[in-house]
């Protein structure tokens, strides 16, 4: 076969290749599609998740299954979402753990960079630091100026190694230059307790639980960790407002398993940002605590990256290592 001729060829099997992709995106979904949640039912993002599988349904007229696949704080859901085939059949929806597990776990059988193809940012979901109330400060440099001054003598309970709660004290202890010794606790509502009970100074903790506590002052709330305030607690700063590094979002966000077509990646980005607009999507975020984001596949794509390189590095310098 000559040069030309090997050239048409090829020219032609593009061409195939781009109808075919084209007019199988036009047919999607023609069966259930399953949304993976790598965390437990009843949750904020098995509850958003569902949320967005009835949109979907709506819009498509075809099942979007929500299905828990829980184990090793996220990666059991993660890892089987990126051996799927990349048909538009499987999606991910999961939270800043996908981010932080990257650079906790050294072994993976999976590339956290390589193997998701991001469809949207879908919420911001911030911590707030809170204090026991026997605790005498009232803001964050107090807060920090009493730590210094007790040294070692201060402790804060987490959800677990690993988790945004527990890279939020070690980025207390890093940028703000103080000592706090890291409980860990099996879960959230362990570690909301402890703060609650007094058995540890402080805790960031997810704003929807620190919330019924503050208003009967069970609890003081000095910051939200988010890069942005809370829409739900305006009058909060950030902690990013005395420490320009500090960011912690356990946000939520949809991938698809890398090389799913362009135009479903598209349609479901799509599918998302109106979504994001319901009413009915709108009053749950508010209720728990988020605020809806909405973003490009290229946008979380960026901040995909700055999240992985922020937590590998704090974990590195910590020397975290998992459980």
């Amino acid at each position: 076969m000559n040069i030309q001729v090997r050239r048409h060829c090829s020219l032609l099997v593009a061409a195939f290749a781009c109808v075919s992709f084209g007019s199988y995106a036009q047919t999607w979904p023609s069966k259930p599609v399953r949304i993976i949640v790598p965390f437990t039912p009843g949750g904020g993002l098995d509850i958003q998740a569902r949320l967005f599988s009835k949109k979907f349904y709506e819009t498509f007229g075809q099942s979007f299954v929500v299905e828990n696949r829980t184990g090793a704080g996220g990666l059991i859901g993660a890892e089987a979402v990126a051996h799927a085939a990349a048909d538009g059949y499987t999606i991910l929806f999961s939270s800043a753990s996908l981010a932080v597990n990257a650079g906790l776990y050294k072994k993976l059988t999976f590339d956290p960079l390589k193997d998701f193809d991001p469809v949207s940012w879908v919420s911001s979901v911030p911590l707030v630091l809170t204090v026991h109330p026997s605790v005498p400060v009232r803001n964050v440099p107090e807060l920090v100026a009493l730590a210094k001054k007790r040294v070692g003598q201060f402790n804060a309970s987490s959800n677990g190694v690993g988790t945004t709660s527990h890279l939020s004290i070690e980025m207390l202890k890093q940028y703000a230059g103080v000592q706090v010794t890291h409980v860990p606790y099996k879960g959230g509502g362990p570690a909301t307790t402890a703060v609650l009970s007094g058995e540890v100074d402080i805790a960031f903790v997810p704003l929807l639980s620190a919330q019924p506590f503050m208003k009967s002052g069970k609890v003081r709330v000095l910051a939200v960790t988010t890069g942005k305030r809370s829409s739900v607690l305006p009058d909060v700063p950030t902690m990013k407002s005395f420490y320009p590094e500090f960011e912690s979002d356990n946000w939520y966000a949809m991938f698809v398993p890398a090389r799913t077509p362009a135009e479903i990646v598209a349609r479901l980005n799509s599918e998302v940002l109106k979504a994001l607009k319901s009413p009915d999507v709108i009053e749950y975020m508010a209720s728990d605590g988020a605020d809806a984001v909405g973003s490009t596949p290229a946008e979380l794509a960026a901040y995909y990256r700055r999240e992985v390189a922020k937590y590998a590095k704090l974990i590195k310098s910590a020397g975290i290592q998992p459980e």
